[in-house]
């Protein structure tokens, strides 16, 4: 960038550091046609007249020029780093997180990935994920991917769903960002160090509103999952506890009305009562496989963009397809996921992969209470 250029950048960042800054003044500031360099300068001119704020409104002199100096080593770190900043009034900002009332001044950008995709999806769910939320996770994701190559995986990079949720893109060639809640000259968890480097390697990125030396107090995780739900479309809760940081990153989205959806689990099970909690609520869709993520937020899958081709009453069908198909066909009812796997065999995984293919080819169709009958 050109010298005019690295000083608005400093000066934005700057902004975004001075206690007390509140991204509606920001906004003011940008329609009053505010000059933000003026904003550094003694006394500041009529700051509140012109952008219409209460007299009560004032930035210390000393914080102002404090947040200067802040910027100035911030900007050189980035430099030297190649991370990118990209300020809330900014056209290249995210739009759907531009969306948000409290969205983040500043934002930190590691890495080339593209924030404004067609679809978007954020992953989110407990750091103690059981077996089946975590194949559960990783199937649904290659299973989307068939369907949206370009489809971005948001996640915050802890244990668990989140690394799952990264790891399944990454296996599926799927952009993926980490959301992080702390500055970018650290990676937290420390563990995840080599998944950090390889979502990024893959033309993904990792993405935090705070500058370096923020280390991940408990606080900034529930502040950075606003950041989490606000880049996507819809947000998916594999499993959570009632109170896990989860929840809150489904409430951010529901309240910023974005889908929400949830997989479901057995009411015993305290590692899925925020997931059922989400669904009895009506604050999430209940989820059993891709289909209902198609079905919820109205993607049009890429193979669903052209006229379907007629296809034949009796589907020439190979190997598990056939088997599914067969069963249905003798019972000659809707059938469960629960009576399929003790018809078929199968695993929860190669059935759940089975009948959504099958769906989306039209062969087979979900009814409620995830059965299924014949197309």
């Amino acid at each position: 960038m050109d010298s005019a250029e690295r000083q608005e950048l400093i000066h934005k960042v700057a902004i975004s550091m001075v206690p007390g800054m509140k991204v509606d003044v920001v906004r003011a500031m940008r329609d009053a046609g505010y000059d933000y360099a003026d904003f550094f300068k003694p006394g500041m001119g009529d700051l509140t007249a012109r952008i219409g704020a209460s007299d009560s409104l004032r930035f210390d002199p000393v914080e102002r020029q404090t947040a200067l100096e802040r910027a100035c080593r911030e900007v050189e770190f980035m430099e030297r780093h190649g991370i990118r900043g990209l300020f809330v009034n900014d056209d290249d900002y995210p739009p759907l997180l531009q969306e948000l009332h409290d969205a983040p001044i500043m934002l930190y950008v590691l890495g080339n990935v593209n924030l404004n995709p067609r679809f978007a999806l954020a992953v989110v769910g407990t750091r103690k994920a059981t077996k089946y939320g975590l194949q559960f996770t990783e199937q649904l994701i290659h299973d989307l991917a068939v369907y949206y190559p370009d489809l971005l995986i948001v996640s915050g990079l802890a244990y668990g769903i989140d690394a799952a949720g990264h790891r399944a893109a990454l296996d599926c060639k799927l952009p993926t960002v980490a959301v992080v809640a702390h500055g970018l000259d650290m990676v937290y968890p420390s563990q995840h160090r080599d998944l950090a480097r390889k979502i990024i390697q893959s033309g993904g990125g990792m993405l935090t509103e705070y500058p370096t030396g923020t280390t991940p107090y408990q606080r900034n995780f529930l502040e950075r999952n606003r950041i989490v739900a606000g880049l996507c479309d819809a947000t998916f809760v594999a499993e959570s506890e009632i109170r896990g940081g989860a929840m809150s990153t489904a409430n951010q989205a529901f309240i910023n009305n974005r889908d929400v959806m949830a997989l479901p689990g057995r009411s015993i099970d305290p590692i899925s009562a925020g997931c059922n909690h989400l669904i009895r609520s009506h604050k999430a869709q209940l989820i059993t496989c891709a289909a209902d993520v198609v079905q919820t937020t109205g993607w049009p899958p890429g193979v669903m963009q052209h006229a379907p081709q007629q296809r034949n009453l009796f589907p020439e069908l190979r190997g598990a397809p056939a088997e599914i198909y067969a069963h249905i066909k003798h019972e000659g009812r809707p059938l469960g996921i629960d009576e399929l796997r003790a018809l078929t065999g199968m695993n929860m995984k190669e059935l759940m992969a089975n009948l959504t293919d099958m769906e989306f080819d039209g062969v087979i169709t979900r009814l409620p209470g995830a059965r299924f009958e014949l197309g």
